[in-house]
């Protein structure tokens, strides 16, 4: 008697413990997650990269959060402008977006919202809503619709890959070209 007492007692707790022990996933990815703070939140930053004394790239933005992980990277939410310059520190190109995001590791950069490629020798200008830039491989592309304006046509594509100075590229998909002629009307 006092045996089947204490077992159904045992079997009654164990019950108990298994179905109070219930979290939602919630509870369980908010304890779990990473930390989702930056580590570093800097304002009005200039990033100067060079090579051998010379100035390559120049990185500017209002506002840069990093953030620290496996996988580090830091987040331009109120945009930024990339400039590619020449040995002799010229600006040759630049990039501009609304907000990016660029992992460290990796060396690649996603910017999108209102995204401008400028070629400053040829006076083109690409525009595209999302745009990614391999530093490794020192190619920009886009998988979305591009509009690539140049003094004298507007052409029209669905994706595009280009070296990071915007002097080389393929236009995918065709979508028009569009002959620009100079007014001709005179005061």
């Amino acid at each position: 008697m006092i045996k089947t007492l204490i077992l159904g007692t045992l079997a009654t707790l164990i019950v108990a413990v298994l179905f109070s022990c219930e979290n939602s996933m919630t509870v369980i990815q908010e304890i779990t997650k990473q930390d989702s703070l930056p580590v570093v939140t800097a304002y009005d930053i200039e990033y100067t990269r060079t090579d051998s004394g010379y100035k390559q790239v120049v990185l500017k933005s209002v506002l840069m959060e990093r953030f620290d992980g496996k996988d580090p990277y830091s987040v331009f939410p109120e945009g930024f402008e990339v400039s590619f310059h020449d040995t002799s520190g010229k600006a040759t190109s630049s990039i501009k977006a609304n907000y990016g995001i660029r992992y460290e590791k990796r060396k690649f950069l996603r910017a999108r919202n209102n995204v401008v490629v400028i070629n400053f020798d040829t006076d083109e200008q690409l525009e595209t809503e999302n745009l990614v830039w391999d530093q490794k491989k020192k190619i920009i592309y886009s998988n979305t619709f591009v509009k690539i304006s140049s003094p004298d046509k507007v052409v029209y594509g669905d994706s595009m890959h280009a070296t990071e100075t915007f002097s080389e590229r393929e236009i995918f998909n065709f979508r028009g070209v569009l002959e620009v002629e100079e007014d001709s009307i005179s005061d």
